[in-house]
């Protein structure tokens, strides 16, 4: 699965200095959470080191791992090759959810009919046999990884409308659309809850069964970027990142952890 992941620690690389306090870790708003809840335990378990999580967007983080102003850069795209020159540590993979309020009745859309409406070609649910009622897409900003995830695997060749609301992260794309019965929008799949609804695409539905077996083709990378091979703290945290207890964490929070990447 994903050959070009096989390898958790896939050399590109030169150096992020430790910095006396804590690790710093920095990027994509995606990734957040979930190296939130694994930063969490790991600290539970080391005491003696802080983890520091912030976002910014995965092109920030790049950036911020390539200027050495972070430890560790989180990423949930793969890297351009302007971009490369990085240790690249995918820690697991991630699916890509079109969401719905809950209220909607409209439970499979096709990638034609989301492509049309991010594109702003379909206006109105009444032409996917909804209400007569005005769609409002929801997008991510510019630099965002799963904005760039989206339009690669779903929009193709077609821009997202200057007419979608943009918000900085999925937790403010999930809570307009769990507020906004007209609304669509993306976000990851692990961080669907019970306020609004991953539609399937094409008759799949996002469920790990079918990101495992890749039957819902819509997933990407997540993951975490350094300057240099690992040392210290930095690379216990990595170590326990990928340990099995680590990507347990990431695997009950709705990731394909990367060791199940590899396994497959």
């Amino acid at each position: 699965m994903r050959l070009g992941f096989i390898l958790l620690l896939s050399l590109y690389i030169a150096g992020c200095t430790p910095k006396r306090g804590g690790i710093i870790i920095a990027g994509s708003t995606s990734v957040q959470p979930f190296i939130e809840k694994v930063a969490e335990h790991f600290m539970e378990k080391y005491p003696g080191i802080t983890v520091n999580v912030q976002g910014g967007g995965s092109t920030a983080g790049i950036l911020a791992t390539l200027n050495g102003t972070c430890n560790i850069g989180c990423s949930s795209r793969d890297l351009l090759p302007s971009e490369r020159g990085l240790r690249v540590v995918l820690i697991a993979l991630d699916g890509i959810a079109v969401i719905l309020h809950r209220d909607n009745p409209i439970d499979n859309l096709s990638v034609e009919q989301v492509r049309g409406m991010f594109s702003g070609k379909i206006l109105s649910w009444k032409d996917l046999d909804g209400q007569d009622k005005d769609v409002i897409p929801v997008t991510r900003e510019e630099g965002s990884g799963t904005r760039a995830s989206f339009e690669s695997m779903i929009m193709g060749d077609e821009e997202i409308s200057d007419a979608c609301l943009v918000q900085d992260s999925n937790g403010a794309v999930r809570e307009i659309i769990a507020t906004t019965q007209q609304g669509v929008g993306y976000i990851s799949v692990g961080l669907v809850d019970e306020r609004e609804k991953a539609v399937a695409i094409d008759g799949i539905k996002p469920t790990l069964t079918n990101l495992i077996t890749e039957k819902y083709r819509f997933s990407r990378p997540f993951l975490l970027l350094l300057r240099e091979e690992p040392k210290g703290d930095i690379s216990t945290f990595i170590e326990y990142v990928l340990s099995p207890e680590g990507q347990e964490i990431l695997g009950s929070s709705g990731l394909i952890p990367a060791t199940q990447v590899v396994a497959d």
